[in-house]
């Protein structure tokens, strides 16, 4: 479900649908599946031959540069953007079957609000009448994680607590899929910090899924147990992070070095802690790597050499 409140155009809630959402999961099939994804605006491509998946039990991180198609990518998977391809997400074709979706699927837009005038228990009682997996219990619960209140007016909150209110309404749906658009865009570190901890500790199980869409590169790495890159409306990477480190290889070296390694076409030249270090896909030749020593590549590495190279096709 969508928690903008605004209305059905801009994503908001729909009617509660007899029967469940197919769980596609519990036949081994991924929650999302895309393959030759394509999604224009006139004569603008959005997405171009966008193909990936989505097991179950995931954090992925979806990132991007502004413009790279990631928005546009989140309401074709919940059905507000028509489009060209194959996608289903928990066994439902989008567009075709959006209602019945969205009863196992959760979704805050970039520019989801909260009705100023609501208290936040009026918000659950509505959330309770609206959806049918909706639990009005967890839901306070949740909130008794927060400084925030049943009886404040949404207008009377922080930007950080509207989005604390906001992540526990959502959380408390009974859904295998949570999409987040830029959720934590404008807050505080502090809370920021406070939302994505109630995320990992009170919805993610190993069972449900979560594709969070953020510029916050660094905060978000030690969350997600993959990444999937966009870049001019394509996939540049899609990968567990615990793979990362196989497949690049960051060599910090010399500064005497430098020819002979960028004679080696990294993907990236930068400097960490002061030294020169070299970003390639796959081992540099022996030679080279004789020259060096490996050093962890991080994921703002990655995201800076990749974004910037969109022609680099994934590898398989």
């Amino acid at each position: 479900m969508s928690l903008d409140l605004n209305g059905p155009a801009a994503g908001g809630l729909p009617a509660a649908a007899p029967g469940t959402a197919d769980v596609a999961a519990s036949r081994g099939e991924p929650l999302v599946r895309a393959r030759g994804l394509r999604l224009r605006y006139g004569a603008k491509t959005a997405l171009d031959d966008v193909g990936f998946e989505i097991p179950k039990g995931r954090v992925v991180g979806l990132l991007g540069h502004n413009g790279a198609g990631k928005t546009s990518l989140m309401k074709a998977m919940v059905g507000l953007a028509a489009h060209e391809g194959e996608l289903t997400v928990l066994g439902c074709a989008p567009r075709r079957e959006r209602v019945r979706l969205l009863e196992s699927l959760c979704y805050i837009p970039d520019v989801a609000v909260l009705p100023r005038w609501a208290r936040v228990e009026q918000l659950i009682t509505l959330m309770a009448g609206l959806h049918p997996r909706f639990s009005a219990e967890r839901a306070r619960s949740l909130l008794r994680r927060t400084s925030v209140g049943l009886r404040d007016k949404v207008g009377t909150l922080s930007k950080g607590m509207v989005v604390q209110v906001h992540l526990a309404l959502v959380a408390a749906v009974d859904a295998r899929l949570m999409v987040l658009d830029e959720p934590t865009l404008g807050l505080d570190v502090l809370s920021r910090k406070a939302f994505y901890e109630m995320l990992i500790d009170e919805w993610c199980d190993g069972e449900r899924s979560v594709l969070i869409s953020t510029h916050q590169v660094e905060e978000v790495e030690a969350l997600l147990s993959d990444v999937l890159m966009l870049s001019e409306g394509r996939v540049v990477l899609d990968i567990p992070l615990a793979d990362i480190d196989e497949r690049f290889v960051a060599l910090g070296h010399d500064p005497q070095a430098a020819d002979a390694v960028a004679a080696a076409h990294p993907l990236l030249r930068y400097r960490q802690q002061g030294g020169p270090v070299a970003l390639f896909d796959g081992a540099p030749p022996p030679e080279v790597e004789r020259l060096g020593q490996r050093v962890r590549p991080s994921l703002v590495d990655l995201f800076v050499a990749l974004t910037r190279r969109p022609e680099l096709d994934r590898r398989g």
